[in-house]
Order: C-alpha cells, then sequence, then structure tokens
C-alpha cells in the first residue's frame, strides 16, 4: 500500500512556513502498515495541481493533499478539485449550520466570505472538521483515494485523526506493522552503529528493520515488523532487552518520551523538587521543564544568571573565582548550583555556564564549552562538555538535554 503527500502553498516554498505536515502524516500512516512513495509540494495554482494529481494517481493506490482550502482568493484546493473530479460545488447546509453556531459562540461576524466554507465539491464525502471552518475531503476514482485537507497542522490532525484514519482502516486492508522506539542521548549514530553490528545483524532472521534517527544530541532507534502472529511481539521485546544491555548507559526512555518527560516522571515518583540557575542556557531548561503539564508539582523557579554581576548579587557566586577562573569554570558552576538550590528551596538544582557561540570563544574555552553542575542537600557534581557545533540555537538545546540527562544518571536513576 503506497501513499503520496502533495502539499499546496507558496509559503512552503518560499520558507515561510514549515512543512511538519507530512512528517507527522507519514508517521501516522506508517503505524497503519502505509509506506509514503513520495512528498511533493506545490504552488497555488491549478496547472500544478492538477499535474500532481495526474503524476501521482499513476503511482499510488492513496494521495493526502494538505493547504489551499483557506476563504481567500489565492487558495485554489477547493475549485480544481471540482475540475479534476469533473463536479461543482454546492453548499452544504449542515456544515452551513456548523459554522454559524461555532462563529456565534465566538461572538464573532460570519461573512460571506466564512458562509463560502461551507461550500463543497459534489462527489466529494465529507470530512467534518472541529477545529476549524475548512472541511476535509475523501474522493475516489479509478481505485485511488485522494484526501485533501486544511493546511493548520491542529486542524489536519484532528480530521485525520477522527475521521480520515478510521475510514481508511475500514477502506484497505492493511498489514499489522509493529513499531517500538528507543531513545538514547549523548551517542553519535556512528558509534550506536558500531555498537549495534551483531545485534542488528541478528534481526534479519525475524525479519525486523532498524532505522537510525538522529538529531543534535539524540538518537532514536526503530525497531519495525510486520505481524504475523502474536510472537512477534515477544521477539521485539527480548531483542529490546538484548539492547538494554548493550547500550543502556545511552538509553533515556522509549516511545515519545521526551527527556524532560522522564525527568519530571522521576522527580514526581520521588517527590522531589527542582531548580535551576541558567547562564549559557538562558532560561530553557526552565523551558523544557515547564512544557510538561503538571511540572509545578516539582519544579520552583529558575534565575537566568546571565551576567556575571547576577552570579554574584543573585546567586552568591565568590567574585574572585570569577576573576581567577572566569565564569565559564566548574568552581562558578558548582556555587550556581549550590547557592540556588538554597534560594529557592528544592531537592535538586540544575546549573549551566558556558559559550554558546558564535561568538566569544577563545583557545582554551572554545564555543561550545559548557560547564554543568547538579546540586543536592550532600554534594555537588559537575561535568565538562566540549559541544561539537558552532551554531547557537544547536549548543542551547544541545547543553539543556544533556543538563537534564546528567540530572537522571547522577541523582534520579
Amino acid at each position: 500500500m503506497l501513499a503520496e503527500i502533495i502539499t499546496i502553498g507558496d509559503e512552503l516554498l518560499i520558507g515561510q512556513t514549515i512543512d511538519t505536515n507530512s512528517a507527522w502524516i507519514g508517521e501516522q500512516l506508517s503505524l497503519l502498515g502505509i509506506s509514503v512513495h513520495r512528498i511533493t509540494s506545490i504552488t497555488d495554482n491549478e496547472s500544478h495541481i492538477i499535474s500532481a494529481l495526474n503524476q501521482a494517481s499513476n503511482r499510488v493506490q492513496l494521495i493526502i493533499i494538505t493547504g489551499g482550502l483557506g476563504p481567500t482568493k489565492d487558495d485554489l484546493t477547493k475549485q480544481t478539485l471540482c475540475k479534476y473530479f469533473n463536479t461543482e460545488l454546492e453548499l452544504n447546509t449542515a456544515i452551513l449550520n456548523q459554522l454559524e453556531k461555532r462563529y456565534k459562540a465566538f461572538n464573532v461576524s460570519f461573512s460571506k466570505v466564512n458562509q463560502d466554507q461551507a461550500l463543497l465539491p459534489k462527489a466529494c464525502s465529507i470530512l467534518p472538521n472541529t477545529r476549524g471552518s475548512a472541511s476535509g475531503m475523501w474522493f475516489e476514482k479509478n481505485e485511488v483515494i485522494y484526501i485533501s485537507l486544511p493546511g493548520v497542522p491542529y486542524e489536519m490532525k484532528g480530521i485525520l485523526t477522527d475521521e480520515g484514519f478510521p475510514k481508511l482502516k475500514a477502506h484497505f486492508t492493511t498489514p499489522n506493522v509493529i513499531h517500538k522506539t528507543i531513545r538514547t542521548i549523548g551517542v553519535p549514530e556512528s558509534q550506536l552503529a558500531e555498537l549495534l553490528i551483531d545485534w542488528e545483524n541478528s534481526l534479519k532472521q525475524y525479519e525486523l528493520k532498524l532505522a537510525y534517527l538522529p538529531s543534535p544530541g539524540f538518537v532514536r532507534l526503530r525497531l519495525s515488523g510486520i505481524a504475523k502472529d502474536q510472537k512477534l511481539e515477544k521477539i521485539i521485546i527480548s531483542k529490546i532487552e538484548e539492547l538494554k544491555a548493550l547500550i543502556g548507559d545511552y538509553i533515556y526512555g522509549f516511545e515519545k518520551e521526551t527527556i524532560e518527560m522522564v525527568v519530571g516522571n522521576l522527580l514526581t515518583q520521588k517527590q522531589k523538587t527542582l531548580c535551576t540557575a541558567e547562564s549559557c542556557t538562558g532560561g530553557n531548561i526552565g523551558k523544557l521543564i515547564t512544557s510538561i503539564s503538571g511540572s509545578s508539582t516539582y519544579f520552583n523557579g529558575g534565575i537566568i544568571s546571565y551576567s556575571n554581576a547576577v552570579k554574584i548579587n543573585t546567586l552568591n557566586v565568590n567574585q574572585q573565582d570569577i576573576k581567577d577562573f572566569g565564569a565559564v569554570s566548574q568552581q562558578v558552576v558548582e556555587q550556581m548550583a549550590k547557592n540556588a538550590r538554597k534560594i529557592l528551596h528544592s531537592d535538586y538544582a540544575i546549573s549551566t555556564s558556558g559559550i554558546a557561540g558564535p561568538t566569544g570563544g577563545t583557545k582554551e574555552k572554545p564555543i561550545g564549552s559548557v560547564w554543568i553542575a547538579i546540586a543536592s542537600q550532600n554534594e555537588v557534581k559537575s561535568k565538562f562538555y566540549t559541544l561539537p557545533y558552532n551554531n547557537r540555537e544547536r549548543n542551547i538545546s544541545v547543553a539543556s538535554s544533556y543538563a537534564l540527562n546528567f540530572l537522571k544518571k547522577e541523582f534520579l536513576d
């Protein structure tokens, strides 16, 4: 079963909008046992849309289209689909009533432009949108399924989850694909591959596939197979246990777990609290922690001590130590953590000080130099990292994740 994703919108091609829709759709389709054959991005142009549909229909059995369903004149998808499927727009009274109720509930006037969102092709089956105004549409032609969706990610995901995927499951017989994801941190993809040569070779006898999915600081390992009976699930679990024995020090979680989720769960289980004192990460660790619902039960707060003055006056770091060793030093970062823990009345404190770049590096302390410290009631531990990036955002992101993993490994596991 093959699928193709077609994204429509000038904003995608000129870089104003990042196409996150295709990544999500591809992931979800793979869970259904449907392989994405190609992803195509095109402009809001009738001839381009028709050409893309013609070509895709010769390659795949499922085409998912996103974008171009807005109420403005530059959104041409509905009209073009009418031409492609030899149909016409008609007013759908059920959708019209739904839209009127939504606009009334938000105390927003219902204009002619909004009413036009209820004009839908006669030949389609409607996929209702409970999160916005543009309905999804399901077409069938020459044994190919076409699903047209709004480009707004929140709306697109809602329509596919509520309507599209259940309809696809009912329409197609797809294999039972099992995916298991193992999340690692602090080890390069190449090193992982070396460590797993024999283990990876052992997967062949079970027709299992391993995918390496790297990102800065992390590598996800995705183990996949087609379940022909009940045995495969047990086999995958046993292979993951083998993996833990091989690279357990690098594994921090599974499936959709993030490092901030894992740390938050451990703090909750142990009924411990955390605070931060951040310099080079500029509050990013606090941002990660508070991105988790319920984090107020274990996160007390943070101090962004970016300047030396704040380190000295707020965190009580010894001024002479900053002069002697520099702000990016073990002596300073340990004092930051130790004193922040007391000031913010927490069980643990994380502190960071480093050179994020792209300026500020020296021969002794190049860009990517980061000191991280963790303080508890009884001890302070610190670690120095030389991150291999000449990119400010990446250094901040990776240092933040490494700091949380440092806390996990040294104090929470």
